[in-house]
Order: structure tokens, then sequence, then C-alpha cells
């Protein structure tokens, strides 16, 4: 699976399946900081990603 991050480098996992929140926190992601947009869709971190999917990982910024 093709991952996607913050700062638009590319990181490749040879895993066959993973939860996102765990593929997150295995790179050093807090999950709750984060948005995760899989094969174009955004989805939660219980979500299990497979080999073959893009995970594209984008960090928001809230204030008032």
């Amino acid at each position: 699976m093709q991952i996607i991050l913050p700062d638009r480098s590319v990181r490749t996992l040879s895993r066959t399946s993973a939860p996102i929140e765990e593929i997150l926190i295995e790179l050093g992601i807090n999950p709750t900081t984060v948005i995760v947009v899989k094969n174009g869709k955004v989805v939660p971190e219980d979500v299990t990603a497979k080999k073959g999917d893009e995970l594209r990982i984008l960090r928001f910024s809230h204030g008032g």
C-alpha cells in the first residue's frame, strides 16, 4: 500500500492489510491530529487498509 504523508513524501508498506490506526501509530502520527483519505474517500481510522490501497494523510488545524 502507498501512503502519502502530510509533507507529501511517499512511503510504501508491504503489508497485506492493517487497521489505519495501527499504520498511523507505526508512522509516529497521532490519529486524532489527521484525516485519512483511502482511495479518494475520507475514512475513520478503524477501517482496514489493504495491499494496493492508497492512503493520503492530511493534517488539519483549527482555531478561532
